[in-house]
């Protein structure tokens, strides 16, 4: 079925390119490929496209494929392709490019004609006119090179039916409502500055407070699973980016050299150097290993404007990593339990579902290659005795080393790469790392690079979007409004505040002049999990009233019971119900 949607897309495209040319006879056609779940076509336009035109361009597309038009597949010469592309200037490009000898084909519909290797649909009346939509319209340079020319990119997607495509259509609507950008302006947790700084987020006090839970949480089980905190500098002379390789293969990802004391220094990119300094600052023996040594790091790269994309893609970020220095005898245990402790971490922020992929050696590798092939053992071994579902990408590593890279679904069935953990056998010996063996002899300690939320901006961006901003109560920036129902009751509910905050809950009381329907209101839009509503009852009985997030209602519940269900809740990082 999935070859068959690609079909259809992929003709789609092209009825789409010929309506387009009826708009606009001299316009430049590029490239239109099926993609997932739908299609796109590039083209150089006399103006800029509206909504207005998309809706003109549908109609076309109905009218043409109505008209029962034959997609004929047609083998010509090099010469012949250029002859019918003459006027087509990304055409002639293409056809350029087409290695000598291979077969050059166009596809014809009555009155279009494309450069194409296909396959399509045998004529436009296998073409449904009521499962397709176009959906935005984008700039796109050709061929993805910020040095070609800025071409108008038209995105639709097509479907068998139209029950498929109003399915897809609510899919849509739920990832909009989700987008974690929206969500960040709307619940006042962070922003975007461009005009600071492209790519550098500024936490808002809501947000600053979802951050600090999950960083304090992160910090307790990472003692409690025998790591050890570290702080390292945020710059580094260049010489530490010379002998990690960094400086050779990541420099166009670096941000540009600070002269000082006639010295290059980096704002640094990666932790691991850094955490290699601490390990070489004194003589190691077998017995100090394995080092487990952890570190929220801020980094910084140098990503490309175009591909910033709110907290998901962002150019300063707090890494949530971790370096293990271990003994080969050491390494099956430490694989075992990082991976343990990865798994722990998503299921305690409600991720369930999750998925392992195995990248082994590729072609072009560093280090012994028995050491490979026992670290990718053991990273199997790891994957299975957890149960996990897993691939293997054959010759996926880095050249440094085979990884597990652990996917979530979320909510509405997206996947997102979070934790990996991955073998480093390159920077042990670039850094010349040792450690005393039993025998007396000096030997490399194996190197672990680890992640397990990957950094904290990208995770809170997928928790965000995977909630939909409505945080399970032990992560809610405040987890109880209390909205008193007339100022009579506005020195009972600061003192009912006071006790929360006491039980260790997080609350807030809404003493401003508006309504009490309207304060309820506000605090739903929040999504505050709990707002309790105090009147002269509750006032004179210890009594509280509690509207839930969910919609649910209880009036009359004791306070302290009220206490003793919103901390069993938040002890149990449960989701409300």
């Amino acid at each position: 079925m999935e070859k068959d949607l690609s079909t259809i897309r992929h003709s789609m495209s092209h009825v789409m390119a010929e309506a387009v040319l009826e708009m606009f006879p001299d316009a430049q056609i590029a490239i239109g490929p099926s993609i997932e779940n739908g299609f796109y076509y590039d083209f150089a336009l006399p103006r800029q496209l509206t909504e207005a035109d998309l809706d003109e361009i549908t109609e076309r597309m109905k009218k043409i494929i109505r008209s029962d038009k034959e997609f004929k597949r047609i083998e010509v010469s090099r010469e012949e392709a250029k002859k019918m592309f003459a006027d087509q200037k990304f055409k002639l490009e293409l056809i350029d490019a087409i290695p000598e000898g291979e077969t050059v084909t166009v596809y014809n519909q009555g009155g279009f004609t494309d450069l194409c290797r296909g396959p399509h649909v045998s004529s436009t009346k296998e073409l449904n006119p009521d499962a397709f939509k176009l959906l935005s319209i984008a700039g796109a340079y050709w061929r993805g090179s910020e040095k070609n020319e800025m071409l108008t990119r038209i995105y639709g997607t097509a479907w068998s039916t139209g029950k498929e495509l109003r399915a897809y259509l609510d899919h849509l609507a739920d990832v909009e409502r989700r987008d974690h950008r929206k969500l960040g302006k709307d619940l006042d947790l962070f922003s975007l500055h461009e005009e600071a700084g492209p790519g550098l987020v500024y936490w808002h006090p809501r947000g600053a407070r979802v951050r600090q839970i999950i960083e304090q949480f992160w910090r307790e089980e990472h003692y409690k699973n025998g790591y050890e905190m570290v702080y390292t500098p945020h710059v580094g002379k260049s010489w530490l980016w010379e002998t990690s390789g960094h400086l050779g293969f990541y420099k166009e990802s670096m941000y540009p050299p600070m002269e000082m004391d006639k010295a290059d220094y980096y704002v640094k990119p990666m932790n691991c150097p850094f955490h290699i300094m601490i390990y070489n600052n004194s003589l190691r023996s077998y017995r100090d290993l394995p080092c487990r040594w952890a570190e929220l790091g801020t980094v910084y790269r140098y990503e490309k404007a175009g591909a910033l994309h709110g907290l998901l893609r962002v150019r300063g970020f707090t890494q949530d990593d971790a370096h293990l220095f271990c003994t080969p005898e050491q390494m099956d245990d430490e694989i075992e339990e990082v991976l343990r402790f990865s798994l722990h971490m998503l299921r305690s922020f409600g991720f369930t579902e999750i998925h392992a992929y195995i990248s082994t050696r590729p072609e072009k590798s560093v280090g012994d290659p028995a050491l490979w092939d026992s670290a990718t053992v053991a990273l199997t071994k790891a994957v299975e005795k957890a149960g996990l579902a897993y691939d293997i990408d054959e010759g996926g590593g880095a050249f440094y080393g085979p990884k597990i890279d652990l996917k979530i679904k979320d909510a509405i069935g997206r996947e997102w790469q979070l934790s990996t953990v991955q073998f480093d056998f390159n920077l042990p010996q670039r850094f010349k790392m040792t450690y005393v063996d039993k025998d007396g002899k000096e030997k490399q300690p194996l190197m672990i690079h680890r992640a397990l939320l990957g950094s904290i901006e990208r995770f809170f961006g997928v928790l965000l979007e995977n909630y939909a901003g409505a945080f399970p109560p032990w992560l809610a920036p405040e987890q109880i409004a209390i909205v008193p129902v007339g100022e009579m009751a506005f020195a009972y509910a600061s003192e009912l505040e006071a006790r929360f905050k006491a039980a260790g809950l997080r609350a807030y009381t809404d003493l401003s002049s508006e309504r009490m329907n309207a304060k309820i209101r506000k605090a739903q839009q929040m999504k505050v999990p709990y707002q309790v509503i105090i009147g002269e009852k509750e006032m004179n009985d210890d009594l509280v009233s509690v509207r839930y997030r969910t919609g649910r209602q209880k009036n009359g519940l004791k306070t302290d019971d009220f206490i003793a269900e919103v901390k069993a809740v938040v002890d149990s990082k449960a989701q409300l119900e």
